[in-house]
């Protein structure tokens, strides 16, 4: 079977204040501004091979505008869109800025999706910019703990398992792990990938009534001495940790999770394993096995069961279900010694 999909390209968000969200890009993160076009902004990471990784376009709430993986191949691009349409799903065909032809479309969950192919690289050989390593597309970024390159994004949905299900059979991604509560067979968090990382897709359950949310999306940091400075100087310049540092169980990555300005969720990720097993088959955790906390010795915050835009439930919940596990749903992760 042709593999379809390569990696996440980028990610395009909303923000009720773009130059805030843009300022805090450039300034706390480490982002380039690249371009601006009909109000929209467009960063990149000191690492991305393209022109972009993530657009910051106007809007009332903070919320997820599509997020793009380029695929394998033309002929991959013409399959992928075959395939979606096939399962019932209309997309159309767009021209996306220092991209071009594109194919979008909204997944049975509401969150809309854009798969391409053509992409404008970028390589400053000239000036400041430029560094002395050839395969680097850039200098390394002078603000400390700066992200290399753009890693995932997680998204909600009310059914973690026929979303995980839909998108291995539609677009092929691999399935790689799930949480279930140690209460109920209730799955509640999922990763998945399109290449070796342990996820460029992930996926939380969303007891709200409003669909295509997200929850986070996350930066690449080459080091975990990286994600600690970034943690300590977003702390010295007044912005909160909202969780971490710390480690995930699934997928073994170093993470630290903040806000921006507009109050959407960052990760910062470093570490983890690689995972070239073609016929993997994916383990189901408890939290209990620290899936979300690696050494189980902390509780994490209410406030990361949030997804965005705002909504009438958190994430971590489902509606109708059992009084004995619904404050387990609402926050699987909040007894410590689960992380």
């Amino acid at each position: 079977m042709i593999k379809l999909l390569s990696h996440l390209s980028y990610v395009a968000i909303t923000s009720p204040d773009v130059e805030a969200s843009v300022d805090f890009y450039v300034k706390q993160v480490g982002l380039t501004v690249v371009d601006r076009v009909d109000g929209a902004v467009y960063l990149r990471c000191w690492g991305d091979y393209y022109a972009y990784s993530v657009v910051v376009v106007p809007g009332d709430e903070p919320g997820l505008v599509t997020a793009a993986w380029r695929t394998s191949s033309p002929e991959a691009l013409e399959e992928a869109a075959k395939r979606v349409e096939a399962a019932g799903i209309q997309g159309e065909w767009i021209d996306v800025h220092k991209i071009g032809r594109a194919y979008q479309f909204t997944g049975p969950w509401g969150h809309t999706l854009t798969l391409h192919w053509d992409v404008t690289r970028h390589h400053d050989t000239e000036g400041d910019a430029a560094s002395i390593y050839p395969d680097r597309p850039s200098r390394r970024s002078k603000v400390a703990g700066a992200p290399r390159q753009l890693d995932h994004v997680t998204i909600a949905t009310s059914d973690v398992d026929a979303f995980v299900q839909w998108y291995v059979d539609v677009l092929g991604f691999r399935f790689m792990a799930r949480t279930q509560l140690d209460e109920a067979p209730i799955s509640v968090f999922s990763v998945l990938t399109t290449n070796e990382k342990s996820h460029d897709l992930g996926v939380v359950l969303d007891g709200s009534t409003r669909a295509g949310r997200v929850n986070h999306y996350a930066f690449w940091v080459d080091t975990r001495e990286e994600l600690l400075i970034a943690a300590d100087v977003l702390g010295e310049n007044g912005y909160p940790i909202e969780y971490g540092p710390s480690i995930h169980g699934i997928g073994e990555q170093n993470f630290l999770y903040y806000r921006e300005p507009s109050s959407l969720r960052i990760e910062l990720n470093t570490g983890g394993y690689r995972n070239y097993v073609p016929d993997w088959e994916a383990n189901t955790w408890k939290p209990s096995q620290g899936s979300n906390n690696f050494y189980r010795n902390s509780a994490m915050p209410m406030s990361m069961t949030e997804s965005f835009p705002p909504a009438d439930g958190p994430s971590a919940t489902e509606e109708g279900v059992p009084d004995e596990i619904k404050d387990a749903l609402l926050n699987p992760y909040a007894k410590h010694g689960q992380g």
